[in-house]
């Protein structure tokens, strides 16, 4: 639903709410209604698929949470400027098993709308962290690291970004491979 409807809806409500409290008496049913009209505000602010998706997150049901996603279509008319990196944010969590390679734009742009809570930012840091080590590009994946580890004042993510460091340490393959005739070339020499 676009957001502007919700605010339509609300103003709507709003309307039938005070008239019902001074044009026909009935203050109880216009309190009423007129309460109701923050529903639609609150889900101005807070769409809906993204809670829902959320509370699917919460239950590690990626599936479910990735159904709710797909029902936001054009994430420009139907969310709040706030909500954009956060759409981002859990389009990233959800592919993160199936699909780690499309993770990382998607971290970026989170990062780049803007998420509010300092864990959401040290997820999509530690993510973007996560993406560099895989592609061999050790020295962001570091400053990433540091970045994610300073984000996370409560300490959630100190066994991934523990884990992480010690992956950081470890020679990669590509340097460390011989080829055994390679050895053998300085002895025909």
């Amino acid at each position: 639903m676009n957001k502007y409807i919700k605010i339509v809806v609300a103003a709507l409500l709003i309307l039938t709410g005070t008239y019902m409290m001074f044009f026909t008496r009935n203050l109880g049913w216009g309190v009423v209604i007129f309460l109701l009209a923050a529903i639609p505000i609150f889900l101005f602010f807070k769409n809906e698929n993204i809670l829902l998706a959320f509370w699917q997150l919460r239950k590690q049901n990626m599936e479910k949470a990735s159904k709710f996603l797909n029902n936001i279509t054009n994430y420009q008319s139907q969310l709040h400027k706030s909500q954009y990196g956060y759409y981002h944010y859990l389009q990233g969590l959800t592919l993160a098993q199936e699909h780690p390679t499309k993770v990382e734009p998607l971290m970026r742009k989170a990062l780049e709308y803007g998420l509010n809570m300092k864990h959401d930012r040290a997820m999509a840091t530690l993510n973007l962290a996560a993406a560099a080590i895989s592609k061999g590009r050790k020295q962001e994946g570091q400053k990433l690291l540091e970045e994610a580890k300073r984000l996370d004042s409560a300490g959630m993510m100190t066994d991934q970004i523990k884990m992480m460091k010690d992956q950081l340490k470890m020679p990669s393959m590509q340097k460390h491979m011989h080829n055994p005739n390679m050895r053998q070339r300085g002895k025909f020499f």
